[in-house]
């Protein structure tokens, strides 16, 4: 939602499935198509608008859409609390219960048909409950800019280090560029991705789009996926041809659990201890000593000489 501070017009308004960076692309790119650029925004701070982490590394210092702003030359402004920014407050209270309650006179039950309606509530909630500002000039800049740059500008763009395959990472998945003229000398460094709010993915160097291939890293269905009833017939049989297409794990013994490594046999003749004479010798001397310590007598003596 964008609201004038000065006139209390309701500029841009959509419905979107959750607050992210790119839906605020896309309102952000409605909103300068028809009113053109403004001199800041007074937002609150919210992780899409600024960077929580004093000590973050990467970014520059500002976010995916932060950046967008920037490169536009306008301004983001942050208040410091929810009374700051009293006039959006108070719109949203009031779009919680006149807007409502349009949707339901209207039967309007989607997004898709509240994203069509809200232009004409716009029109009719301005009309109405709009102020004449104190100055009568308009300072929103006209944007000159293709509508190619415009979505350029209007993206996810970040850095990637390309490993010596000429592949790198990007969101689980596994980016490896065609191999070219111009590709061949990329290992090593780094390349720029665009990924757009249609799912596009651009990769760049030096501005010029690179071919590439995708291989998705994330092969199996997690224990924690959550899964649309509609597609869950689906989930299911793939769950089960991958279960099918996995080996049996190998049961271990405990010697093996603990790492047990039995010994080898010394070189040689193994002594049979059954038939050797030398074995037998002894073992009847030990019988013989023992029944002579039971009977009391002197021992024997020693065999061979021992």
């Amino acid at each position: 939602m964008f609201v004038d501070d000065a006139t209390g017009k309701l500029m841009e308004l959509r419905f979107v499935r959750s607050e992210s960076a790119f839906t605020y692309f896309e309102a952000l790119a409605l909103y300068l198509r028809q009113h053109g650029a403004p001199v800041a925004f007074y937002s609150d701070k919210h992780s899409v608008f600024r960077v929580a982490k004093k000590d973050a590394r990467g970014g520059q210092g500002m976010t995916q859409f932060g950046r967008a702003p920037s490169e536009l030359s306008i301004e983001i402004l942050c208040a410091n609390s929810s009374q700051a920014k009293g006039r959006v407050e108070r719109m949203n209270r009031t779009l919680q219960d006149r807007l409502v309650k349009e949707l339901r006179l209207g039967g309007i039950d989607d997004m898709a048909a509240g994203n069509a309606f809200l232009p004409t509530f716009m029109e009719h909630y301005n009309a109405r409950f709009a102020i004449v500002p104190a100055r009568p000039d308009d300072l929103h800049r006209s944007i000159n800019l293709a509508p190619d740059r415009l979505n350029e500008i209007l993206c996810k763009r970040e850095q990637r280090y390309v490993a010596s395959q000429l592949t790198f990472s990007f969101e689980r998945q596994r980016i490896m560029l065609v191999e070219t003229e111009v590709t061949r000398g990329l290992a090593g460094r780094y390349v720029e991705t665009y990924a757009y709010a249609d799912g596009r993915l651009d990769v760049r160097w030096k501005g010029h789009s690179l071919p590439y291939r995708v291989f998705d890293k994330d092969q199996r269905v997690s224990h924690a996926a959550i899964i649309d009833n509609k597609r869950l017939g689906d989930v299911l049989a793939y769950i089960k041809e991958r279960q099918e297409q996995q080996t049996k794990p190998a049961v271990k013994t405990n010697s093996e659990k603990i790492g047990y490594k039995p010994r080898g046999r010394k070189p040689g003749k193994r002594t049979d201890f059954m038939t050797d004479p030398a074995i037998i010798a002894r073992r009847r001397q030990a019988l013989s000593q023992q029944s002579a310590v039971e009977q009391g007598q002197s021992y024997p003596a020693r065999l061979n000489g021992e």
